[in-house]
């Protein structure tokens, strides 16, 4: 047998009735929104992006040589083991 332990939060429904269903946006409204946040977006300068940019393709460069050097071990030794 469940016992309750919420008290009286259990005795409310889960959802309040009697709300009204929500108005969808024009889409006029919706571009407005739209520009209004990018506008509070922080953008980032050119060389900001420049270096942002150098790290990943360092990165991704690196992790490439990673992923081809763990492959050709790999191909190494099934060969070996396999012939």
């Amino acid at each position: 047998m469940a016992i309750d332990t919420r008290g009286e939060a259990a005795d409310r429904p889960s959802k309040p009735t009697g709300r009204p269903a929500k108005k969808r946006t024009s889409p006029a409204l919706f571009y407005r929104q739209i520009v209004a946040e990018l506008r509070k977006v922080i953008w980032p300068t050119r060389k900001d992006l420049i270096s942002y940019t150098t790290i990943v393709l360092v990165f991704v460069l690196v992790m490439v040589g990673i992923v081809a050097g763990v492959d050709a071990l790999l191909t190494k030794g099934v060969l070996a083991i396999f012939g």
